[in-house]
């Protein structure tokens, strides 16, 4: 089963090198890399095209200019041919075993997709410590991944992708949280508790502090997307507003599923669930 590695990039050149020797690294040989570069303005291009240059398993695409996060990550999964697939950031890099373990629970499983550990890394990719929180989720209509529980490294079935609407072009952040909960609508994840992804933290990630009120914005706007595409029209006892304003109306919404009370129902939950659609 081949596997498509996707890629989105914009002004991460000085950092590619670590991201593709770690998918040149695979224990898993049978992928391919889809990478798409947003119209940088560094030598992006330039070394990418050095790296993969003579190596039909990479293809690169690049926008003629920059249309941002959302837009980007859809291109690639329009270029897709595997059977699974993933996103990796092109400052991020994988553990040798990530493609492995992933397409083996998924060919056992009737599970749309399989996620991981995520190893945060500092600038040099040394590693920090774990993300605490991903943990195995319990996937029904009311799952909207706030506060997270499920991050990188998501592997997903193309063929449940191409059920959906596919990724929204129009967002700038939250990206992978509309890929999740689109998802999720179609099947259920598999949380594999072991060490897949590196994280690298720098000051120009787009999900570090500086970028965090607009992943807020976004990440609101995902969710009451969600809201509609699901015809849920009250949650917590609470009415959905007609149309979206702000974050707090939306976050406000889901206090009720921070508590531990309902944490605690959920963890059970997860831990039973079975592959059941809903």
């Amino acid at each position: 089963m081949k596997f498509t590695i996707l890629i989105a990039n914009y002004n991460n050149g000085r950092f590619f090198k670590n991201c593709y020797d770690s998918i040149i690294a695979q224990e898993y040989k049978n992928w391919e890399v889809i990478i798409t570069d947003d119209a940088s303005t560094d030598n992006s291009v330039e070394i990418i095209n050095d790296l993969i240059k003579g190596d039909p398993r990479f293809r690169l695409l690049i926008n003629p200019e920059n249309k941002g996060c959302g837009y980007t990550k859809r291109k690639c999964m329009e270029y897709a041919s595997g059977t699974y697939c993933a996103f990796l950031d092109p400052d991020d890099a994988l553990y040798p075993n990530a493609l492995k373990d992933s397409v083996e629970h998924l060919q056992n499983s009737r599970n749309i997709a399989v996620y991981s550990k995520l190893t945060f890394c500092d600038e040099d990719l040394n590693a920090i410590g774990d993300f605490k929180k991903i943990k195995q989720i319990y996937n029904e209509k009311y799952f909207f991944n706030s506060p997270i529980q499920l991050h990188h490294f998501f592997s997903f079935k193309r063929d449940a992708y191409l059920k959906t609407e596919g990724i929204d072009p129009t967002l700038a952040s939250a990206v992978d949280q509309d890929l999740y909960l689109k998802l999720l609508e179609h099947g259920n994840a598999k949380y594999i508790p072991v060490r897949m992804y590196k994280y690298r933290q720098h000051a120009q990630g787009i999900s570090q502090s500086s970028s965090k009120e607009k992943a807020k914005m976004s990440f609101a706007k995902v969710i009451f997307n969600s809201f509609k595409r699901r015809n849920i029209s009250k949650i917590g006892g609470k009415s959905i507003p007609k149309d979206y304003k702000n974050t707090e109306d939306i976050f406000s919404l889901l206090d009720y599923q921070t508590k531990i009370g309902y944490r605690l129902k959920a963890k059970i939950l997860g831990f039973f669930q079975k592959d059941s659609l809903f």
